[in-house]
């Protein structure tokens, strides 16, 4: 069950999910693809169950669009309906994870998937829970730690996400989601970082793009990414003008279409208006025609005249954080991982 799904279950579910600065977004959950290459009888199952998941979240994402659908031409049914509905079908899920663990306790990565699915429905004490118990079965999980430490990331101690994040990454290397995870955390939680590593704040921001840089460096062609890092910047002070500028300009590389291309002009604009590079900033924003950024595009324009005719300056309140709005709801950092 992919994470777009459950920001769209947020609404229909009244489930409640972390606000999080990162865009990032990943597959939620899957068992080992060494388990799977041995043709492991219990692997198979497991994976059955999985695709059946995938199958329940499909159609319960159908059946919202659906609804939504006919909702415009005054046929659809009352939300308690659909939302009866959808939990019905959330609970044939949950009964063949459960199923499989009372035949299986022993098998953590079992305990993985069903904590995953319960991410997804928003269950997060339950997940905790099977992580804990996966964790105590086989501590050589690497996303099993990962998870943990996006909980802690959420529910605290905060220090606890940062030695789970270390021991993921000391078990898999080679994976970017948990250095992009990491450094999210490292990033808004820079007091607990200063506290816990002993460092001053400007070494803080360089620890987390640090572990930013890191995690593109070993997915290099990931847009989510590469704005993670790019939008971090807007947090230090004094502001990196060029190291922001030239992370804007990788994401910009990468970007996968006209959306996410007019998505970073708009952050352009915002750091040349701050630098006081008004004439490169009108530019950028003169080149965003999609509608969807037409009234962030108003507030970055106002904010841009502001600065070069004070005079002009009202109560309006100030333009907040942009977002590129075609990226799937992230991430921070609390999205599960893959079972490697």
């Amino acid at each position: 069950m992919i994470k777009l799904l459950i920001g769209v279950l947020g609404v229909a579910l009244a489930t409640n999910q972390l606000a999080a600065q990162s865009n990032l977004v990943t597959k939620a959950k899957g068992i080992s693809p060494s388990a799977i290459a041995t043709n492991s009888p219990i692997a198979l199952e497991l994976q059955k169950i999985e695709d059946e998941d995938d199958a329940i979240a499909a159609d319960v994402d159908r059946m919202i669009q659906d609804n939504q659908e006919f909702a415009k031409k005054g046929a659809g049914i009352p939300n308690e309906d659909l939302n009866r509905r959808i939990r019905d079908k959330l609970a044939a899920a949950r009964k063949a994870y459960v199923d499989f663990i009372s035949r299986h306790p022993d098998y953590a990565e079992g305990r993985v998937a069903y904590a995953s699915f319960l991410h997804d429905i928003g269950d997060e004490e339950a997940e905790f829970e099977q992580l804990q118990k996966a964790r105590d079965l086989d501590p050589t999980i690497p996303a099993v730690w990962n998870n943990l430490a996006n909980y802690y990331g959420e529910h605290g101690p905060t220090t606890n996400a940062f030695i789970c994040y270390e021991k993921a990454i000391k078990l898999d290397p080679n994976e970017p989601i948990y250095y992009n995870n990491f450094a999210t955390t490292v990033y808004l939680f820079r007091k607990d970082v200063r506290e816990h590593y002993h460092l001053e704040e400007q070494q803080v921001f360089d620890k987390a793009m640090g572990l930013y840089n890191k995690a593109l460096s070993l997915d290099p062609t990931n847009f989510i990414m590469a704005s993670d890092l790019a939008m971090s910047y807007y947090g230090i002070k004094p502001l990196r003008t060029n190291d922001a500028l030239v992370a804007w300009t990788n994401a910009l590389k990468l970007a996968r279409d006209e959306v996410e291309r007019e998505g970073v002009y708009i952050h352009f604009a915002r750091i040349e208006g701050q630098a006081g590079m008004f004439e490169d900033a009108h530019k950028r924003l003169d080149a965003v025609t999609n509608e969807m950024y037409a009234d962030t595009k108003r507030r970055v324009a106002k904010m841009l005249n502001e600065k070069e005719h004070p005079e002009l300056v009202t109560n309006e309140p100030p333009v907040g954080p942009v977002t590129i709005s075609n990226a799937p709801p992230t991430a921070a950092t609390n999205a599960p991982a893959k079972v490697p």
